[in-house]
């Protein structure tokens, strides 16, 4: 359960800053007239990504600590 929680939390987060930071480039290319929409839908899902993944480490934290208490 704690390596779960270990994966799902980094790697939402990583997938959650690579996102933002595409939807950033998203908006760069907006404002320069260069076609961005299929750029800027993929940020937002590869955001949503990272922000479920993210969602899931702390759920699988939760259930550890509840765990963890219940033991003592």
């Amino acid at each position: 359960m704690k390596i779960k929680w270990l994966a799902f939390s980094v790697s939402g987060l990583l997938l959650f800053g690579l996102g933002i930071s595409m939807v950033g480039e998203a908006i760069i290319l907006k404002y320069e007239s260069i076609p961005f929409f299929w750029y800027g839908t993929l940020s937002l899902i590869i955001t949503n990504s990272g922000l479920c993944l993210f969602g899931n480490a702390i759920r699988y934290r939760v259930r550890l600590d509840q765990k963890e208490t219940f033991l003592k």
